[in-house]
């Protein structure tokens, strides 16, 4: 899973801007970032969005449109020139740092000409309960990429390669989805809803033999083009689950490399995450999207959350070996769909409990490393001006603790409710470990066992300015400041 004692970077985020500069920056930015300690880089969608210049990349148009042909009003992408991309990754990799791209196969938007199908309607609140009788409806559902013009695969989707759309030209529809003649919702998804395989646009059809071996083929491309050391599956609660593992086997057999995967499967509900990763043989690892609301909820609590629980009902503490551990990402950060916001003030606590621990995979989100600054509307309709705080001092910090001392048994003291911490013992070439505390209320202390004897540890943060000396047996009574942590290692 991932590289051992690796570390993933979201290197993107919604309001990255779309002046196509992020391929150049990833080149440039990849050498420090491996120094640092970064193993991989997770891009966002690489390919043409129906928004074109402006599209995040997962409102999907054509996957083989890498910034290369003038279609959806441009020819780059938001990120940059196919060729860009490519140059960039190279240099990644050349500085030992491993490329993730995402990948969306739930739907795609923006196709090309109108088609004409047979279709019921079904409430969008209630995929079991019909709205209506069959009808004839009209949609953009034929993508024949008229800018690509046939160049890398001449597959053209027509509505039999999708499931369901949300939109009929003929007549207005709102909250209902149609379904389309002969198709049917996948019971292998998400059950919200009844069954939350439709998210948006035209509904990918996973099922379809054309489809399955049209998205293969694709695999085997971008593997030829740019490369595929691993892949972040978007919306994995909406598309069959059973589809990934097949494609997975397809592109690992092709390139002859074990790809990573890791899948967006966005639930609160750990039970729902066990069951997806079952369904796909623990194929692919997933974000830990509970740890990520603890992280939130803890941030808004202040001292009245009880830090003891901060792993409860998490992916980490129960299949950490499949567990993307994160503290934000981009459907996270203020004004974005999910918008679980963790304050400012808790992050630095919240990716010590990620990059500082044994288990899990780590994830950090790039406006927490290089900070952010953007506008946009709310949900109430008023705009805001947004600043997301940089962390790098504190994550560098991290970063280096856990590639010097991240190493050995792991010994937790969780054992009140405002200041826990815990200690790795390292191993025969990493001796001394570390001992990490951290409060969300008032200054703290806690007698922690780190092995070695009469051993001064100072805090690599620098919050806490004197050195501390274990006794005979190991221990000492390390401290940190008020809601803050310490990391304390061998002088």
């Amino acid at each position: 899973m991932g590289n051992v004692n690796g570390v993933l970077m979201q290197f993107f985020h919604w309001y990255s801007p779309d002046d196509g500069s992020l391929w150049r920056e990833l080149g440039e930015r990849s050498e420090e970032l491996a120094g640092k300690g970064i193993t991989a880089l997770w891009l966002p969608p690489t390919y043409k969005g129906n928004g074109g210049v402006k599209d995040v990349g997962y409102a999907v148009y054509d996957m083989y449109d890498l910034g290369e042909f003038d279609q959806k009003g441009s020819v780059r992408t938001k990120y940059g020139t196919r060729e860009e991309l490519i140059e960039a990754t190279q240099k990644a990799r050349s500085a030992g740092i491993q490329i993730y791209t995402d990948v969306v196969l739930n739907h795609r938007i923006g196709g090309d000409h109108e088609e004409e199908i047979l279709a019921t309607p079904y409430h969008d609140d209630n995929r079991n309960e019909r709205a209506g009788e069959p009808r004839v409806i009209k949609s953009h559902t034929h993508f024949s990429f008229p800018g690509r013009a046939g160049t890398y695969s001449d597959f053209q989707w027509r509505w039999q390669h999708f499931t369901a759309v949300d939109f009929d030209g003929h007549e207005s529809a709102e909250g209902v989805v149609f379904l389309f003649d002969g198709k049917e919702f996948d019971q292998e998804v998400d059950m919200e809803k009844g069954s939350f395989d439709y998210l948006m646009g035209c509904d990918v059809d996973v099922k379809h033999p054309e489809v399955q071996a049209e998205i293969k083929r694709w695999g085997e491309w971008y593997h030829d083009t740019v490369g595929l050391d691993g892949v972040r599956f978007d919306a994995v609660k909406h598309v069959e689950a059973g589809f990934f593992p097949q494609w997975l086997h397809h592109v690992r057999e092709y390139s002859q490399s074990p790809v990573f995967a890791v899948g967006e499967y966005w639930s609160y509900d750990v039970e729902a995450l066990h069951h997806f990763i079952g369904a796909t043989g623990g194929n692919v690892a997933l974000f830990d999207a509970p740890l990520h609301r603890n992280f939130s909820d803890a941030s808004k609590s202040g001292s009245d959350y009880d830090l003891t629980q901060i792993f409860d009902g998490t992916l980490v503490k129960n299949e950490p070996a499949l567990a993307v551990t994160l503290v934000a990402n981009h459907d996270t950060q203020p004004l974005q769909a999910l918008e679980s916001v963790v304050e400012a003030w808790f992050k630095p606590i919240a990716y010590s409990l990620i990059l500082l621990r044994r288990d899990g995979y780590p994830c950090i989100f790039y406006p927490d490393y290089y900070g952010a600054s953007y506008k946009d509307v709310g949900r109430d309709g008023n705009e805001y001006e947004i600043e997301m705080a940089s962390h790098q001092f504190l994550i560098d910090v991290f970063l280096s603790v856990r590639k010097e001392r991240g190493f050995g048994e792991q010994f937790d003291y969780f054992d009140h409710p405002n200041t826990v911490g815990w200690t790795r013992t390292g191993d025969e070439e990493h001796p001394g470990g570390l001992a990490v505390l951290i409060t969300n209320g008032e200054a703290g202390t806690k007698r922690m066992k780190v092995g070695l004897q009469n051993q001064s540890y100072v805090d690599a943060t620098g919050h806490v300015a004197d050195a501390i000396v274990t006794d005979e047996n190991g221990e000492a009574e390390f401290r940190c400041q008020a809601r803050s942590v310490s990391v304390w290692v061998p002088a």
